[in-house]
């Protein structure tokens, strides 16, 4: 199919839902690339189509409007970020959660650098477009992690620092090579951060966060 044919419902275009899950993939990766790129109002859904190469109006056919893809590109972001502490319980072990965590949110900053920059940026300019998630479901999120953290300072597992303080520590410790990659380039003198970079990167953050939570790191961490 060529791009100026649309289907009339292109989410059962072949029959099934294969190709519909393939086409927002690429919308949103398409979307993650331009608007990191260009903000939000230098985007365009033009452009997010051709780079996704699927006409303009399959773009809106799936994601509604160009504001809906956006939102929904930032809510997945923080989706991906805190996947790992969603079914957390007081029973977990702190230094493997928060091990786990840290872990988790540098390989993504990695992996997905753009949308963590457009998430900052999104934040930057007044999270004009996440007030309503931000005041409502990951408030929640963070509420409900918040009081497992307590629940363990509670049982000696970890020293009673503020848990929201440490989530957003977290956070922004471990987007900060991927929001501020030039930065760190620029000061470290590499082009790239290696593997072996993210690791002793990875293996700091671990070992300064749970020594200030007062928690004491597994017996198979790299100290």
């Amino acid at each position: 199919m060529s791009q100026g044919d649309v289907p009339a419902n292109p989410g059962t275009e072949g029959g099934n839902g294969a190709t519909r899950e393939r086409n927002e993939r690429e919308i949103l990766a398409a979307a993650e690339r331009v608007f990191a790129a260009h903000g939000y109002r230098g985007a365009s859904l033009a452009t997010i189509a051709e780079q996704a190469g699927l006409p303009k109006s399959n773009v809106l056919y799936y994601m509604g409007s160009k504001r809906g893809l956006y939102v929904r590109l930032l809510e997945r972001m923080m989706a991906r970020w805190n996947a790992l502490l969603d079914d957390i319980s007081v029973e977990d072990d702190p230094a493997e959660v928060l091990e786990a965590f840290i872990r988790s949110k540098m390989q993504l900053s990695r992996r997905h650098p753009e949308g963590s920059r457009l998430f900052a940026a999104e934040i930057l300019g007044g999270a004009p477009f996440l007030q309503e998630y931000l005041r409502g479901d990951l408030r929640d999120w963070v509420q409900a992690r918040a009081a497992i953290f307590r629940q363990w300072a509670e049982r000696g597992l970890m020293d009673p620092v503020d848990p929201v303080w440490l989530i957003f520590l977290i956070w922004s410790a471990t987007q900060h090579y991927a929001d501020f990659e030039a930065q760190v380039l620029g000061i470290t003198d590499r082009e790239s951060l290696s593997d072996a970079d993210v690791e002793a990167i990875t293996a700091f953050l671990t070992r300064v966060i749970l020594k200030g939570c007062g928690v004491r790191p597994r017996a198979t961490s790299t100290d």
